[in-house]
């Protein structure tokens, strides 16, 4: 990559890193996670630049990549065998668990999120984006009318773990 590239990579990477470390949030628990995979999708990106062609704003180029490369990391992670308490890892929220702090609301949102598909969460991390639903359907490779129907069903779905 020659420097003019590298420089340009390195603003848009700076500019959007907030990207990275939401997509991050969703699909980590904890801190070392979130390092690891924030650095597995800077590597991704970093390699995948030289082939971005600009046909669609940097910011929904990144969303793709950033959300392909946490799928396939949580993926082959479900594979493993997993050592800790089967209860520790599922997230349990009940509404006497309710907060009415901001910080508790998000905290409690990120955790029903996490329960979600990985299409599911990407698509909700999109939508809190504020994308509208082409570009969600765009970076998912779904239709837009599917982006919309699943949209639906996702709310519901978190409706319902939210308040049991």
């Amino acid at each position: 990559m020659n420097k003019a590239l590298e420089h340009q990579f390195v603003t848009e990477l700076t500019n959007n890193q907030n990207i990275v470390h939401k997509v991050c949030t969703l699909y980590t628990n904890n801190r070392d996670a979130h390092n690891d995979l924030f650095q597995e999708i800077t590597i991704q990106l970093w390699k995948a630049y030289p082939k971005f062609r600009g046909e669609s704003k940097f910011s929904t180029w990144m969303y793709r990549v950033a959300l392909n490369t946490a799928i396939t990391l949580y993926r082959k992670s479900k594979r493993r065998i997993q050592t800790q308490d089967y209860e520790s890892v599922i997230f349990k929220i009940k509404a006497d668990e309710y907060d009415p702090t901001e910080e508790r609301q998000i905290k409690l949102m990120y955790e029903a999120i996490k329960q979600l598909g990985d299409i599911d969460k990407a698509l909700v991390f999109l939508y809190l984006e504020d994308k509208d639903y082409r570009e969600i359907s765009e970076t998912l490779g779904i239709s837009e009318v599917n982006a919309r129907v699943k949209m639906n069903r996702i709310k519901t779905k978190l409706r319902t773990i939210l308040n049991p």
